[in-house]
């Protein structure tokens, strides 16, 4: 089973997580094995962890586990915490999955079987700009340089373009959106999931300017180690989430799809793609 390690340093996501936990269900046997669950900070901690707890509290009941919800404050934190695998099981984008499979051993478990991941330029509803050439000489609000279609994707093909932009990376999605609808900046970029997770007084000031193509979506991957038993269990609790209601409704919570066991290779096309990975603080 999973070691029992320190806890990371305490944070606001980790306490609230916690009081969800505890508020919807008794206390969880202080015998069961804790296994540390990284959600990539797309979106607010308070956010993250209302939105994941309950599915991981049902996980944790299928396999009999203390599922413990962890984040960080931005993506590079989590990029570092992952990097020394600091979660048993972890929610990532494509281009972290690739790079961690490779540099930290992280072992593909699942994926949503019917969607694919695409990225969006967002810009206010008012604003005059029509399509991505009026970005010229602008500034781009973006998550984080590792935010694969958020991030990457759009910087690739507005260079293809010969498009030149500034790039401010403001920490989260719901950064990007926020400081769109508040003018901050002309334009961002954020994900088709994280759109739709926004209320609707944030997509009404907005509209999607553009769309990347698509591509392999994020991965949910498991730490070198993990007992062979506990990574079928999980998969096959993840898998069969979209055969009932209740299942169904903690994926629509988190807006995710049904989700299918997952192999390797389903990301070569992410690697097809030959974007370098850079480590955070790396130029």
């Amino acid at each position: 089973m999973p070691a029992h390690r320190p806890p990371h340093p305490n944070y606001p996501a980790i306490l609230l997580a916690g009081l969800l936990f505890s508020l919807g269900s008794s206390a969880v046997a202080a015998d069961l094995p804790v296994v540390h669950v990284g959600i990539v900070p797309q979106q607010s901690a308070v956010s993250l962890a209302r939105d994941w707890g309950p599915l991981l509290q049902y996980l944790g009941k299928q396999c009999s586990l203390d599922m413990q919800f962890e984040t960080a404050p931005d993506i590079p934190s989590f990029e570092r915490r992952v990097a020394k695998g600091s979660y048993d099981l972890v929610y990532f984008n494509p281009l972290h999955y690739v790079e961690f499979h490779e540099s930290a051993g992280y072992q593909a478990l699942a994926r949503e079987r019917d969607r694919k991941l695409i990225g969006l330029i967002v810009v206010r509803k008012d604003s005059p700009i029509q399509n991505v050439r009026q970005l010229e000489g602008k500034t781009l609000a973006l998550p984080a340089p590792e935010a694969f279609a958020a991030s990457v994707l759009p910087q690739a093909e507005l260079a293809a373009q010969g498009i030149r932009v500034d790039i401010r990376y403001v920490g989260s999605h719901d950064s990007v959106y926020l400081a769109v609808r508040q003018k901050l900046f002309p334009a961002g970029g954020g994900i088709n999931r994280t759109w739709q997770q926004q209320p609707d007084a944030v997509r009404q000031d907005l509209r999607i300017l553009w769309q990347t193509p698509p591509h392999t979506p994020h991965a949910f991957a498991t730490r070198p180690g993990m007992p062979p038993a506990l990574r079928r269990c999980l998969q096959q609790a993840l898998g069969s989430l979209s055969d009932k209601p209740e299942g169904l409704a903690l994926l629509q919570r988190v807006q995710l799809q049904a989700l299918t066991a997952a192999q390797d290779s389903d990301w070569d096309d992410i690697r097809r793609l030959g974007i370098h990975y850079r480590a955070p603080g790396e130029q």
